[in-house]
């Protein structure tokens, strides 16, 4: 076997025993889940995550997936938290400890002190037998029956475990929060993720030139105002009333088909009936009506009437598409 196909095979066996350890989680699952997950719901405090090791860094991602899915929550390392970080630790908190084996030295430490100030304590480990499996009020199972890591040493399977079991965890207490897509805009309003929560139409035509032109305005004005607002078109537009459409092709399909077109007005050469959308609807929708009509560009409407233009490149430039 070439190298290429050992690393294939490697990568390969690694995905396929670590996708059957979380696929046996799902047997895992009980009732000391549910009240875990009860009990995180119903309490006024804040999750207090901890762990050592590789544990604490899937503690610090499961903390910031609560976070952003509207369940407070807070990182504390194990080894610092017996140096004064327990102090982050209030009254009202649930605190979760993570540990595969249950029996390192800094979680037998750190769990009698946790117990002292009478918070719920949840544990997420492999072993239930384990010294953290006995003290846990409520215990997640997520037990692994080995690493992915030929020795069996290097922190693999078990940590996706562990990360999988809190994405359960926070995916429960979403729903029962009702935690809705607005909701989860608050929470992360920088970047795409953000601008296709609550980025509108309205937020893009406010940016752009509005090209106008009447139904009996000439050629002449209808070659100036496009070229003036440099979109590549204009609307043409009655009282605020949209009524049709002139794009660039529309000029060049009038210069093949009229060798005089002197007295031709904007209505005799507009698309009539373009594509509209609301100016209040979400520019993510927007995007949805460009790919399924495949055009360039959409009208913008508030009440009726024509409020702006918004064209793929600005969905592009705001990182929608």
């Amino acid at each position: 076997m070439n190298t290429k196909d050992t690393i294939i095979s490697y990568a390969k066996q690694t995905i396929a025993e670590e996708a059957q350890a979380i696929a046996n989680l799902e047997q895992l699952i009980d009732d000391e889940f549910a009240k875990a997950v009860d009990t995180i719901h119903n309490s006024n405090g804040r999750v207090i995550i901890t762990g050592i090791g590789k544990s604490a860094i899937i503690a610090s991602k499961i903390v910031a997936t609560m976070n952003s899915t509207g369940t407070p929550a807070v990182f504390m390392h194990a080894a610092d938290a017996i140096h004064g970080d327990l102090g982050n630790i209030l009254t009202d908190d649930v605190v979760i400890c993570i540990s595969k084996s249950g029996n390192t030295p800094e979680i037998k430490v750190l769990v009698p002190l946790i117990k002292n100030f009478n918070n719920t304590l949840i544990g997420i480990t492999s072993n239930k037998e384990s010294f953290l499996g006995k003290e846990a009020d409520y215990v997640l199972h997520a037990y692994v029956e080995k690493e992915a890591c030929p020795n069996n040493l290097a922190p693999t399977t078990s940590t996706t475990a562990q990360l999988v079991v809190g994405d359960a965890l926070a995916v429960c207490l979403l729903h029962l929060k009702g935690f809705s897509s607005n909701d989860f805009a608050k929470y992360h309003p920088g970047g795409a993720l953000g601008k296709k929560l609550y980025l509108r139409v309205s937020n893009i035509t406010a940016k752009n030139e509005k090209p106008k032109v009447s139904p009996d305005s000439d050629i002449n004005s209808v070659i100036v105002e496009m070229t003036e607002k440099r979109l590549g078109m204009t609307v043409v537009a009655d009282n605020g009333t949209v009524l049709g459409i002139i794009t660039d092709g529309d000029l060049r399909r009038m210069l093949t088909t009229n060798k005089d077109f002197s007295g031709l007005t904007a209505k005799d050469i507009m698309s009539p009936n373009p594509k509209l959308i609301n100016n209040d609807a979400m520019a993510v929708d927007a995007l949805d009506k460009l790919e399924e009509y495949g055009i360039s560009q959409l009208i913008a409407e508030d009440d009726g009437k024509y409020a702006g233009v918004l064209h793929i490149h600005d969905l592009m430039r705001e990182g929608i598409l």
